[in-house]
């Protein structure tokens, strides 16, 4: 398990079809298991290995807001573990603004878990000195990638139903992602 910096804020990332890997995150953060894991891809390409059949709101989502602080929810590949999707079927993918970040997670296999770095309950941590007092124990590497300049986390919409639905508005606002120009 390692923490770092992300386009938001820090995350915590593990290899999401690691079934072992993600309960220890889930345990470590105290995350409530109904709650699913966004996940972080390196390239669009990588979309295929985490979403099967993308409507075509993802796709026009993608192409109009990636790469940005915007998460997608597609219907979850099979092999995708329960405490990914969290019983949903479904996940939420970014795919990440920071060319640095995307580098990280093309160098773990292309797709990493990006919870944020906090106990569950707590503000998000906005640098790696956060992160260590969060978490004094229980995470093999935080790298430290400055603080961060986000205000807010990445928007939510789920993009299986047409029209899309936003679950959670935020970096970008409810209006450009609903509007089409």
């Amino acid at each position: 398990m390692i923490a770092f910096r992300t386009d938001t804020f820090y995350g915590l990332g593990a290899d999401p079809f690691n079934r072992a890997a993600v309960m220890r995150l889930r345990a470590l953060k105290g995350r409530e298991d109904n709650k699913p894991i966004l996940l972080l891809i390196a390239d669009e390409r990588d979309i295929d290995r985490l979403i099967t059949e993308p409507s075509p709101e993802f796709r026009d989502l993608a192409a109009r807001f990636w790469p940005g602080p915007l998460t997608i929810i597609g219907k979850a590949v099979a092999g995708l573990p329960d405490e990914i999707t969290a019983g949903t079927e479904t996940v939420g993918v970014r795919l990440p603004a920071d060319e640095t970040v995307r580098d990280l997670v093309r160098q773990c296999g292309g797709a990493l878990t990006a919870t944020s770095a906090n106990p569950a309950g707590r503000a998000p941590a906005r640098s790696a000195q956060k992160v260590r007092s969060y978490f004094p124990e229980g995470i093999d590497l935080v790298i430290d990638g400055g603080e961060v300049t986000a205000i807010n986390p990445s928007t939510v919409v789920d993009a299986t139903s047409s029209p899309p639905r936003i679950i959670r508005e935020a970096a970008i606002p409810a209006k450009l992602i609903l509007t089409r120009e």
